[in-house]
């Protein structure tokens, strides 16, 4: 089973993308841009002009930027003050007012006020490289007809869109071939004929399809639980019934069922007495409390985008459906059909795994593709797993019900599920959106080795235990991490975070550094 990995539709700067480069240089690396005095050392010299000031001050000493109006091709989207202090800001990057996709840079100032680190990926764009002067020349309804005749050619007659379809010009860097482009951002997101949700990257001056990719992978994957426990609910009564609704959970936590159909959300699920017997509504509704709470009281995360995202869960979608996913609007559980599952809402693991892809559009917004897509596919993976923490497997609640000790994926030993567990094993292949559910095991066993500990590859980490390893990831993805970052960037991201929060020569720092070396990074 893969799990559902939805990234947000970009809408006039709703959820996703963004950026662009200057006129001048190279891109920012993977590595931590050096730091340049007076601005900071890397002894943190103080800085004593205004904070953003000193961000852009900064960013303007760089190659790329210099004699460059730096403020007019960065600009500051995101701010945040994590428990030690540090300052983290997170940059888009535009050229001619038009963003650059997937184009961010975080800037980190430590207690003092000096730039501690920069990280980042900002595709080497010209200005004058931008074609046709950065002109459109179909409009985005143009390019919303175009995505939706090329999904119809795939799997017939599209149905409703799930999320009412839009499209964002942005500046494109295709890796493949080199070239830029200015293209409409849009998506097709439906449930009928079939499930379906695709990006689309449509060239805004002749309108062909540049590229394309698929952000739907499917999890191929009081009241009774489907493992027959017993759970209690937050529920709201209405009348003489009860609703299967919360409402203490930021702006609400709802479960709905399909009733074996295809139409969502469903009708939401009531009961005349409180004493709930839907076992797959009951887990639904109860796992994602429990995955709220794990990001509440663990981050002080209020849900999903961070302001209180209702969340909202749909059980018996489709007849025997041997598939969860989370379609960028609400998660939805098929029964399974005995063999290859049990409803699939009954492992708090894929619960916690597809809302946490949620929590990852809102913060890093890492592509779903290539490195980038193993990257989300191994937070989500992590994260799913340490709410429940009970051990190191993905999915074994759920996943082949009559072969005991059976699950998806393991973070501590991926090759028991045929994922890699060190990088210059990883595959490199088209498939599977460019491997991200096989490659993810080389970063679940580096989270492993440094909450766990343990000698591989001929490398020894002495773990430093779940809850600041989370505690560490955690910071690597909201503050660090960009739409494109690879695994180097992220082995950096992840030691950068350890530094902040614990200290440079901390044991924590040695853990994380130690672990990304065991996994070959």
């Amino acid at each position: 089973m893969k799990f559902a990995k939805v990234m947000p539709t970009i809408l006039g700067g709703a959820l996703l993308l963004a950026s662009v480069s200057s006129a001048t240089a190279a891109p920012v690396s993977d590595q931590s841009i050096p730091l340049q005095a007076p601005y900071a050392s890397e002894e943190g010299i103080p800085l004593n002009s205004g904070t953003d000031d000193t961000i852009f001050n900064y960013l303007g000493q760089q190659e790329q930027f210099l004699n460059s109006d730096v403020k007019s091709q960065l600009k500051i989207v995101k701010r945040n003050t994590d428990t030690s202090g540090v300052r983290h800001f997170r940059l888009k990057q535009y050229i001619k007012g038009i963003p650059v996709y997937g184009a961010e840079q975080t800037v980190h100032l430590d207690k003092t006020g000096a730039v501690s680190s920069a990280l980042g990926d900002l595709p080497p764009i010209e200005e004058q490289a931008i074609p046709n002067d950065g002109v459109a020349e179909i409009s985005g309804e143009d390019a919303i007809r175009i995505a939706t005749e090329e999904a119809t050619s795939r799997i017939g007659e599209l149905g409703a869109a799930e999320i009412t379809p839009q499209a964002e010009l942005n500046i494109y860097h295709h890796e493949e071939d080199g070239q830029t482009y200015l293209v409409y951002i849009t998506e097709v997101n439906v449930l009928e004929p079939a499930p379906l949700r695709t990006k689309y990257f449509i060239n805004a001056v002749d309108g062909s399809i540049v590229s394309q990719f698929d952000l739907i992978n499917f999890a191929t994957g009081t009241g009774t639980g489907v493992l027959g426990d017993t759970k209690t609910l937050t529920t709201t009564q209405s009348g003489s019934t009860f609703q299967l609704k919360d409402t203490t959970r930021g702006n609400g936590i709802q479960t709905y069922t399909a009733n074996n159909g295809s139409s969502l959300p469903g009708s939401l699920l009531t009961d005349s007495d409180n004493v709930w017997t839907d076992r797959a509504g009951v887990d639904a509704h109860a796992h994602a409390a429990a995955t709220y709470d794990f990001y509440k009281n663990k981050f002080n995360r209020n849900g999903i985008n961070g302001n209180g995202l209702l969340i909202r869960s749909t059980v018996h979608y489709g007849s025997n459906y041997n598939n969860a996913f989370w379609n960028g609007a609400q998660i939805v559980f098929g029964d399974g059909d005995g063999t290859t599952f049990r409803s699939l809402s009954g492992d708090l693991d894929v619960v916690g795994h597809e809302l946490t892809h949620g929590v990852i559009e809102y913060t890093a917004n890492l592509e779903y593709r290539n490195e980038p897509g193993a990257l989300n596919e191994a937070f989500a993976d992590i994260f799913g797993n340490t709410i429940q923490s009970k051990n190191w497997l993905l999915g074994d609640d759920i996943y082949t019900p009559n072969v005991p000790g059976d699950a998806l994926r393991s973070l501590s030993n991926p090759t028991l599920y045929g994922q890699p567990d060190k990088y210059s094993d990883r595959y490199t292949g088209s498939q599977d959106n460019g491997g991200v559910h096989i490659n993810s095991g080389i970063i679940n066993k580096a989270y492993f080795l440094a909450a766990q500990g343990g000698t591989h590859n001929g490398v020894t980490v002495t773990g430093i235990g779940r809850d600041k390893a989370i505690q560490i990831f955690y910071s690597t993805l909201v503050n660090y991490l960009t739409p494109t970052s690879k695994f180097a960037a992220a082995k950096t991201a992840t030691i950068q975070a350890a530094k902040d929060l614990y200290g440079a020569t901390s044991a924590e720092a040695t853990a994380i550094t130690k672990a990304y070396q065991a996994v070959g990074l």
